[in-house]
């Protein structure tokens, strides 16, 4: 390592997120640029521990080189260090901000003391490559003659159609919205990924030769038996969008929404696209979300800069604790209480609590019931709008396999064998389709393993 002796020096130092009273203006990114030295210092904490935890399957599902690119960083060789990043990991830049970085869960440090910051250093490494102009196209140099279709264009479809078309294949995906990049496109804030980060590196896939093709339905505007016929394999990676809802009295009340149809016009309005009709504001309004996740912290972030006038978030779960708990044990990720940008910028959260009943009329829902589990007492409260933000039960394949002959699990999932083959010959499926719904580092893995499955089905199937 560059300071073998780093960890004892130097204290763990987060990157600094905009001040507040900026941020809550604006849908920019949420966090300052990270001085080159504060990096290089950071970089010197991660010890040389042996076994380091921190890329292996626990703490990495692309397996990333961290120390490696620790120590090229803390060494002042940049260009190297995204040599090293982009051998395990094709979109650097969505892991280094979306990750909730169990690989810092999985830090030997994080044993006695702080956990190194990887994500920043990870997230830095990539912004530096783009700004000098490393990150070019890799164009293959044979073409192989083979097709693949792959539906659906987020991590994990992305993740394989970058690899299979560097490796000479003829590259086709196809996404139902009228942009290129699934939920990182109009599912995710811009605060935490501005759309500019994402275009840049779709740039570098058209050049590379991937042919993109928005704006078409598989299922209605091109059916999966003809991408059978015209490619020689067809890859579904359509993620886990059918979100959990919440059946208690009064649930279609106007004003009561899933968490993605809220975020979704946003992001489509931060973009230029107009909302014509049906548009979900929190300008003026008492918010509840129902989650306490990602989504639930997207949902809150995105009220405040709405303009609302107050917003609460319910957990069912009981409070965490403040630090590890030992249910969770190093190197797993920690179970611990968490605290987002989203809850820095305001609101109120409240743990272990079941909502059961809304109330309202034909103008929308104005309250609701709810229970507090610790001691079953209830209380109701005003609202006038709801965002369920509760996770997601699985993928919808019903669209693009109408005769249901694609097989599933029994929790709604797309079954594949270990090639991540279906039971369809010539199709393949990865990502959250498959998995259920999970981390955006799990949807590249998975992507990036399917493509070599998918390679060697094709180059066992010369013609």
């Amino acid at each position: 390592m560059g300071d073998p002796r780093g960890f004892l020096k130097y204290e763990r130092k987060d990157p600094v997120r905009r001040e507040v009273t900026e941020r809550m203006h604006d849908w920019k990114d949420l966090y300052k640029p990270v001085p080159v030295e504060e990096l290089k210092t950071q970089a010197h904490r991660c010890m040389d521990c042996g076994v380091p935890f921190c890329n292996g399957s626990t703490g990495c599902p692309v397996e990333n080189l961290i120390p490696d690119w620790n120590d090229l960083v803390s060494k002042d060789r940049w260009k190297e260090a995204l040599r090293s990043l982009h051998l395990t990991n094709n979109f650097p830049e969505f892991t280094g901000k979306l990750c909730p970085a169990p690989c810092e869960g999985a830090c030997v440090l994080g044993l006695s003391d702080q956990a190194v910051t990887i994500r920043s250093i990870e997230s830095s490494i990539i912004e530096r490559g783009f700004h000098e102009g490393w990150v070019a196209p890799q164009i293959a140099e044979q073409k192989t003659g083979k097709k693949v279709a792959i539906v659906g264009s987020g991590p994990s479809g992305l993740a394989a159609a970058q690899q299979l078309v560097r490796w000479g294949h003829e590259v086709t995906l196809y996404e139902r919205n009228d942009r290129i990049g699934g939920l990182l496109r109009y599912g995710i804030p811009d605060f935490k990924l501005e759309k500019s980060i994402l275009d840049r590196r779709l740039n570098q896939m058209v050049e590379e030769g991937v042919l993109f093709k928005s704006g078409v339905e598989v299922g209605k505007d091109i059916t999966l038996t003809d991408l059978k016929s015209q490619y020689d394999a067809v890859i579904l990676t359509i993620g886990s969008e059918r979100p959990r809802d919440l059946v208690i009295p009064g649930r279609n009340l106007p004003g009561i929404h899933f968490a993605m149809d809220y975020l979704v016009q946003q992001n489509r309005q931060n973009s230029g696209r107009s909302i014509s009709e049906g548009r979900i504001t929190a300008k003026g309004k008492r918010v509840v979300i129902i989650g306490g996740g990602d989504t639930g912290s997207d949902c809150l972030g995105t009220a405040h800069r709405q303009g609302c006038i107050e917003a609460h978030q319910f957990e069912l779960m009981e409070k965490p604790p403040e630090f590890r708990d030992a249910s969770t044990p190093w190197p797993l990720w920690p179970m611990k209480l968490r605290t987002s940008h989203a809850h820095e910028e305001g609101g109120a959260r409240a743990f272990g609590v079941s909502t059961v009943e809304f109330k309202g009329d034909s103008d929308g829902v104005k309250s609701l019931k709810a229970i507090r589990l610790h001691d079953k007492s209830e209380f109701e409260m005003p609202v006038d709008l709801v965002l369920l933000a509760m996770g997601f039960v699985g993928p919808k394949p019903s669209v693009l396999d109408p005769n249901g002959k694609l097989a599933l699990t029994p929790k709604g999932t797309i079954a594949v064998n270990q090639q991540f083959q279906t039971n369809i010959p010539k199709i393949f499926a990865s990502g959250d389709a498959v998995r259920g719904q999970s981390l955006i580092v799990w949807a590249i893995a998975d992507g990036r393993k399917m493509a070599q499955a998918v390679n060697q089905y094709l180059m066992e199937n010369r013609d």
